[in-house]
């Protein structure tokens, strides 16, 4: 066979090889990356306050962003820190004074997202009562959380007394027998509940006051933050997404909150949204400017300022690493 012969039969074959090579590529399965797995832990049974997490389970929006979330119910026996600091978790729902405590005691922990601008922590009052200012002197029912928390802040600010607190039960009944009680309360529950009861109350959000706490919070280890920042990035991306959706239309987060906790009702569900929609709870403060999720180092400043002056933190304690924004300050999720 001539040389020439021998290239033309050569050429056939490679066009031939080719196109045979094209289809096989163009019809093979197409293997994308496989969803990072995320464990996340709620501070408390499912409810309203986390609808934008189950919302982004519900509309796939974890799943847009290459995420598998599992979302596990906190509550009262469960240690999130504790869970977080032993790998039984990638991320919790948290809080401020619980965040910079751990970094005080040595613990790695580190905030990077807020999902509520303000702490819904307030106070249920009877009807009569106009402001904050007028329970000096009254009984107020605090948890024991709150003697190390909004307590020495509200002691303060008014002038109250320890002698006017007496121990929250999470039992409404002593405050609807006494009109001269007054009781910690959450615009999503203690409301919901004394309104259901026909008790004519003011409810007294403590944030409208100056109280500078976040709330929902999303924790995670600062290991997690610096070798899986990526991830990270899109899990509070896709959270902060998941809250701007809920607030639009919660019938698919609903759905699945009430599949974790069956004892939520629709009606309370309902009421929940009503209230984090009308204190703005998500979509207030920076967020409105800096979008959902925002944080600044003001805030973080005044809640340590604050935790110091009232004996709760050490001042020494390296109050900085309790957060970092640089997951939230290029987000951009406008309510």
């Amino acid at each position: 066979m001539s040389n020439l012969l021998r290239v033309a039969r050569w050429l056939r074959l490679a066009r031939i090889s080719g196109v045979i090579t094209a289809i096989f590529l163009t019809t093979m399965p197409t293997f994308a990356r496989a969803d990072d797995h995320i464990t996340l832990l709620t501070s408390w049974y499912a409810q309203a306050e986390h609808g934008g997490f189950y919302q982004a389970v519900a509309t796939g929006i974890y799943k847009t962003y290459g995420l598998d979330v599992t979302i596990r119910m906190g509550g009262p026996q469960v240690n999130g820190l504790q869970l977080l600091a032993g790998g039984q978790a990638d991320f919790i729902l948290g809080y401020d004074f619980q965040v910079l405590s751990a970094v005080e005691a040595k613990i790695p922990v580190t905030t990077v997202a807020a999902s509520f601008q303000f702490d819904p922590q307030g106070m249920l009052t009877h009807d009569d009562v106009k402001t904050l200012a007028d329970l000096k002197g009254k009984t107020i029912l605090v948890a024991g959380s709150g003697r190390t928390s909004w307590w020495p802040w509200l002691k303060s600010k008014y002038g109250y007394s320890d002698a006017q607190a007496r121990p929250y039960t999470f039992n409404l009944q002593p405050f609807y027998a006494d009109s001269d009680v007054a009781m910690q309360a959450y615009p999503t529950s203690e409301t919901f509940q004394a309104d259901a009861a026909h008790v004519k109350t003011h409810f007294f959000l403590f944030a409208d006051a100056g109280y500078p706490p976040y709330n929902t919070t999303i924790v995670t280890m600062r290991e997690t933050q610096k070798n899986k920042a990526d991830m990270v990035a899109r899990f509070v991306k896709a959270s902060m997404e998941g809250w701007k959706s809920y607030l639009n239309d919660p019938a698919p987060g609903n759905a699945l909150i009430k599949k974790d906790n069956p004892q939520m009702s629709d009606a309370q569900l309902a009421y929940g949204v009503a209230q984090m929609k009308k204190l703005r709870l998500v979509t207030g403060g920076d967020a409105a400017t800096l979008g959902i999720g925002a944080m600044t180092d003001a805030r973080w400043k005044r809640t340590y300022d604050y935790m110091v002056t009232a004996g709760l933190l050490k001042s020494d304690t390296d109050y900085r690493s309790a957060y970092t924004l640089k997951f939230v300050d290029a987000l951009k999720v406008m309510p």
